[in-house]
């Protein structure tokens, strides 16, 4: 793998101590999933929702803080308005820009391709722990895309020994979204192994309508099957062999439901759906017709047969089969399905004897795909393992969903601990097979009493956690359950500054993207969109919005503050602020620290 230029093995762990911030003060780490800022709206769920703790982060004027610290009987976040005005005597409202502000969470600013791509939890965690900006996901195919490198590489080559007698499959979510995966990856992919040597191909579609407009699904199947129209002029035997709505079919994550993945076996590898239909654009469109409540995210599986009612194109052996989604979290159950021969998570009726790769590697500590298309990056030297070097004890929690945010992702996509002696991760189980919004307040409050018992146990120098109410339920598109899930975050991170408050600690709040904050589809003038019979169009993706980022609390020293001079910041300068208020400087290659320490006249 090409290393990031500077990263030299021989570069010392120690971090020098930071000459205005004392070691040992407590810093709690919030991080609000799927919580961006945005304007005012009746589909702002943040807006609507009744968040008393978060909105006295941003509204409390920065001269009050520190009074704040000396009147111990009042704990920060339990604050009213009346009683800040009463506090304040004449003190107007105003913003807090020395302790609030906003960092950028998508795009460039966190190694995406472009500024129209929009951030997800796992380039958002890798930055937050980094402290430096990787090319991720696709920019990274993107560039073994373009400069043809990809049909170079051990992991093509090893699919390429199928392509004389076997079938190459593609299997991943059919959509420009660019979270998971892009059409013009995929198309790129099929031009490139049609021209390396595959005769026959078979692509296994998911259909988006999450990072997407809901219906785009249609559109997409008609592109992709022109594109295999043309490959077959050439004399390749190329089609779309079964489908199926992402979160019903293939993509789940974290091993909440093992049906999901089965149904998407049963159509890709076995051949059996409960809909069989002649063509890919004929079952989108029909299934999605039959049902008025149907939408892309959850289209039953499919398979496309023959004049026979044969399916088209089962995984048989000899094969060679490409996940071609290059985020990891909604390939790994599925890539474990594929290689793991003793898996025994539902009944695969027959394991087909297949040479199958990842577009990448998607679990790095359990090496899982062990073949892949593109290198992934390899971060080195995250603020874990350098607060790891440096003694700092440190508690990560979330619930099973964004688990793996707060320590894989955050750890640079690690597995495990960096000193187990001074680590503890703790994973509280989601519930299953319950939707996010029947649910909306998911395990929110108990990952924050874990939070709380471990700030207070006097065990751990940092705890951070996940709580992940805003994204999971804003997903679905149900406005009344996601303004709810704002309410139980906004409860769980009072719980956490509260315990930072009595151990007179520190904390920090931010969040990985965008999602919760607007929650509707828009034309190009801002407006709602709404169907024929009037009602809005949720929107269910991430945004392009900023997220806010907060410090506070009576551990922190009364001369720091956001620096002016980083109008630009985004997720990778949260890292080496993190290591600053641990009372360290950060190390030189790291983005730039989010705050200054001036001088406190007495």
């Amino acid at each position: 793998m090409a290393r990031r230029p500077g990263a030299e093995e021989e570069r010392p762990w120690g971090l020098a101590e930071h000459g205005r911030l004392g070691k040992r003060k407590v810093v709690g780490v919030v991080v609000l999933d799927g919580w961006g800022e945005a304007p005012p709206d009746p589909f702002n769920c943040i807006h609507v929702a009744d968040t008393p703790t978060l909105d006295a982060l941003k509204k409390v004027p920065a001269s009050l803080f520190s009074s704040l610290t000396l009147l111990h009987r009042f704990r920060f976040g339990s604050y009213m308005r009346m009683e800040i005005l009463c506090l304040c005597g004449c003190m107007a409202w105003q913003g807090a820009p020395e302790r609030w502000r906003l960092i950028k969470a998508h795009g460039t600013a966190v190694g995406l391709p472009t500024d129209d791509d929009m951030g997800n939890s796992e380039v958002g965690h890798n930055a937050l722990g980094a402290g430096q900006i990787y090319a991720q996901g696709a920019k990274l195919v993107d560039l073994a895309l373009d400069s043809g490198k990809i049909y170079e590489g051990e992991g093509f080559k090893y699919i390429q020994q199928s392509f004389d007698t076997g079938t190459l499959h593609l299997i991943g979510l059919l959509s420009d979204g660019g979270v998971h995966s892009r059409i013009d990856q995929l198309q790129l992919l099929l031009k490139g192994a049609s021209e390396h040597g595959a005769k026959r191909i078979r692509v296994h579609i998911l259909t988006d309508g999450r990072d997407v407009l809901d219906g785009s699904s249609v559109t997409f199947v008609e592109t992709l099957e022109n594109d295999l129209a043309k490959l077959q002029e050439k004399g390749v035997d190329a089609r779309i062999a079964s489908g199926g709505g992402r979160m019903y079919v293939t993509m789940d994550r974290y091993e909440n439901d093992w049906q999901v993945v089965k149904r998407g076996w049963d159509a890709q590898v076995l051949g059996e759906a409960p809909h069989k239909f002649p063509s890919a654009l004929e079952a989108v469109k029909k299934l999605r017709d039959d049902d008025p409540k149907a939408n892309d995210q959850y289209l039953p599986p499919f398979v496309v047969v023959d004049e026979s009612g044969k399916p088209v194109g089962p995984i048989v052996d000899g094969d060679a089969v490409v996940t071609f989604n290059f985020r990891a979290d909604r390939m790994v159950m599925l890539a474990k399905a594929l290689e793991y021969e003793d898996l025994d998570k539902f009944d695969r009726v027959r394991f087909p004897r297949i040479r199958y790769a990842g577009m990448l590697q998607y679990d790095g500590e359990l090496k899982l795909p062990s073949h892949y298309l593109v290198a992934p990056p390899e971060i080195e030297r995250t603020s874990g393992e350098y607060l790891a070097h440096n003694g700092v004890r440190t508690y990560a929690c979330s619930e099973t969903v964004k688990f793996g945010h707060v320590t894989f992702f955050w750890n640079g996509n690690r597995s495990g601990y960096f000193n187990p002696n001074l680590e503890r991760y703790e994973e509280i189980p989601s519930d299953t097979g319950i939707p996010f919004n029947v649910q909306p307040r998911m395990k929110a409050v108990e990952v924050a009493e874990k939070a709380r018992d471990a700030i207070l146990s006097g065990k751990f120098d940092q705890v951070r956690v996940n709580i992940p109410n805003a994204d999971m339920v804003g997903h679905t598109g149900d406005l009344e359950a996601t303004i709810a899930g704002c309410k139980a975050a906004d409860e769980a991170v009072k719980i956490i500054l509260d315990a930072i408050e009595q151990v007179g600690g520190i904390f920090v709040v931010t969040a990985d993207h965008g999602n919760a904050e607007d929650m509707v589809k828009r034309d190009k003038s801002g407006k709602p969109i709404r169907d024929k019979d009037g009602n809005v169009q949720p929107l269910t993706s991430h945004t392009l919005n900023p997220v806010p980022i907060a410090i506070g609390g009576p551990g922190l020293a009364p001369g720091a503050t956001f620096r002016e001079d980083l109008p630009d910041a985004g997720l990778a300068n949260v890292a080496a602020t993190l290591i600053n208020l641990h009372g360290f400087e950060a190390p030189r290659h790291y983005e730039p620290t989010l705050i200054q320490v001036s001088p406190v006249p007495f």
